[in-house]
């Protein structure tokens, strides 16, 4: 569920500084030796960044769907087009399979989308700055 609160600046920055920590940290592992914790990490950069945006706006994600609902709401931004929804969706996916299920996620699926996902990543970052 997307609520509406009162935009907030420093939540967004604050959250901003974490996420520096986040990205410092996964350049230093081994992304072939641990393909799922790297995909891991970077949906979680791409979640935090999208809630920082949403943040901005005044409104943040609750309740069961809370991921999902936050990743569909990039579709009001007109830098995000439905393709990168699915894309961030079955990230998303992925996480939750490897986080609650124990499923690994195979180093072939990084390899072949780790680009996508930097530039998501930077995209949502250009978002950000360009609201701050």
């Amino acid at each position: 569920m997307i609520l509406k609160i009162t935009p907030d600046k420093e939540k967004a920055k604050s959250i901003l500084q974490l996420i520096k920590e986040r990205e410092d940290f996964v350049k230093t592992i081994d992304n072939e030796k641990f393909s799922t914790n790297t995909v891991e990490n970077y949906y979680e950069i791409i979640k935090e960044l999208a809630s920082a945006l949403i943040l901005l706006d005044g409104f943040k994600s609750t309740g069961e769907n809370a991921h999902k609902d936050l990743i569909d709401y990039l579709i009001n931004y007109k830098e995000f087009k439905e393709r990168d929804i699915v894309f961030i969706n079955d990230l998303r996916i992925k996480r939750n399979n490897s986080l609650y299920d124990g499923k690994k996620i195979d180093i072939v699926y990084l390899r072949n989308n780790k680009n996508r996902i930097l530039e998501i990543i930077e995209r949502l970052k250009k978002t950000i700055k360009n609201k701050l």
